[in-house]
């Protein structure tokens, strides 16, 4: 007991703990940019999904990481330009077309992985090649903070910068401005001539090519190879992180912080007699809890207004 307590106290925990941050936070942030548009991502699971596969995919066959992160980055633009293409277009409910597309991708992966390798669960005779950690100068050599923010992978920093880069793009470029004023009234944007197709486009492609990273990170820079359904619920995670954190790329960095340090709890508590599926449940569970907290804190503020 003492040693699981020790462990998770450590700073190698928290290191742990903002690496399995870093898919969750880069989708959540995805999530933030459609939501504020109007269009809420719901295919953030399949797009991160099938992201996965095809960075591992090419990156086996071709042995260059740069060609499997375009390859990615296209996956997502992809993606998000069906589900723009049905919901924009066609006004199909953007709800169910998101879901056929999750349903999609869970499928679609396994079946191109056997057409392409012959393996059905996971791309183990793919020898694909792994994104590289960075050790930050100066810092690294800090004792306990070099531990902690030193030596993580390239995504990790990424994910870090894209906190501003979306809270700058979003409250101080005119791109932020349309995407927001097409959120909150689609007719008044319309009214003063903003195209309300092309800026929640604009914003659902931006929500694909981030999902797109997260899914990257996950199958090659947790691991080298691509698992059936790796995702494993982060896409949905993501939308819960960013439900807690509003309309703030910062509250949503802390959102994804909370359920990035609940997965890491939920593997260190792996070394007390807890069944297995207790601690797999975990993450889950604090987000149905979060979700629930989250939607009685929004009925209490309604019935403030009422009365």
């Amino acid at each position: 007991m003492n040693g699981v307590l020790s462990s998770i106290l450590s700073w190698d925990f928290l290191s742990a703990g903002i690496r399995v941050t870093t898919p969750i936070l880069l989708a959540a942030l995805g999530a933030l940019v459609a939501e504020l548009a109007g269009t809420p991502n719901i295919a953030l699971e399949g797009t991160m999904l099938f992201s996965a596969f095809v960075g591992v995919i090419i990156s086996g066959f071709t042995q260059n990481i740069w060609l499997s992160i375009i390859g990615a980055l296209i996956t997502g633009w992809v993606m998000s330009s069906i589900l723009a293409y049905f919901s924009l277009k066609l006004k199909t409910d953007i709800i169910m077309a998101a879901i056929a597309l999750n349903i999609f991708a869970s499928g679609g992966t396994v079946y191109a992985l056997y057409l392409l390798t012959g393996d059905k669960g996971s791309s183990a005779s793919v020898k694909s090649l792994v994104l590289p950690n960075i050790d930050i100068p100066i810092i690294k050599d800090i004792p306990i903070l070099g531990n902690i923010l030193s030596g993580h992978h390239v995504l990790t920093y990424v994910a870090v910068l894209m906190i501003f880069l979306v809270q700058y793009m979003l409250y101080k470029t005119p791109l932020g401005l349309r995407i927001r004023s097409v959120g909150e009234s689609p007719d008044a944007a319309r009214s003063v001539g903003i195209s309300v197709f092309k800026t929640q486009y604009t914003a659902l492609v931006i929500s694909g090519l981030l999902a797109s990273l997260a899914g990257v990170f996950l199958s090659m820079g947790y691991v080298s190879w691509f698992a059936r359904d790796m995702t494993a619920g982060r896409g949905f995670i993501a939308l819960a992180a960013q439900a807690l954190g509003g309309t703030s790329a910062y509250g949503v960095a802390l959102g994804s912080l909370l359920f990035g340090f609940s997965e890491a709890l939920s593997f260190s508590l792996q070394f007390l007699n807890i069944p297995y599926e207790v601690t797999q449940s975990m993450p889950f569970l604090i987000t149905v809890g979060a979700l629930a907290f989250y939607a009685w804190n929004k009925v209490r503020e309604s019935k403030e207004k009422i009365f």
